[in-house]
This record gives C-alpha cells, structure tokens and sequence, in this order.
C-alpha cells in the first residue's frame, strides 16, 4: 500500500511496489538509465516563479468604507493596482510622505 507524503501530496511506493516498478523499467526498451554526466547536463525547463521586481510589492491589510471599495472595484479588474497608482501619484506630488 502506498503511503502520502504530508508535504508534497506525492503517493510513495511500498518497497513490493518499487520491485514492480523497477521490473517494469527493466522490461521496457525504450528507457535508458542516466549517468552521472547526464544528469549534471541537465537543467530546468525554465526558472519557477515570476522574476525578480525591482521594487518589490509589499502585502498589507487596510479598512475602507465600503462604498469607497465599491466605487475602485467598479473600475474592473486591476482595482489594486490602479489604488497603488493613486497612492504614488499623491505621494509623488507631496500630498503623503514617503
């Protein structure tokens, strides 16, 4: 019986079911075992994530009147970030400090 790894959700193989697996592998023609300089040549398909920002978001939790949210919300989608740009435009023409 295969277990579940807690972290990744990955099903782990009983030691009977590697034997199986490994039989399988070793009865199929077209696998081929990696060396060690097979392996080293081996990179990602690509880098996971979005890339670096320069100037990194920070996340934060505020409180608005509700017809206020509901006023920036009816622009659509990106209400967020068109918020962020109100916001720098004020700090920008000194209505806020930076």
């Amino acid at each position: 019986m295969t277990k579940r790894s807690r972290n990744m959700g990955l099903a782990i193989p009983s030691p009977e079911e590697d034997v199986a697996i490994d039989a399988g592998i070793a009865a199929d023609p077209d696998t081929q075992a990696l060396t060690a300089q097979d392996i080293a040549r081996l990179q990602p398909l690509r880098r996971p994530g979005r890339p670096l920002a320069e100037r990194p978001k920070v996340p934060m939790t505020m409180r608005v009147d509700a017809d206020v949210l509901e006023a920036i919300k009816a622009g659509g989608p990106g209400w967020q970030t068109r918020v962020n740009q109100v916001l720098r435009e004020a700090v920008r023409r000194g209505k806020l400090s930076a």
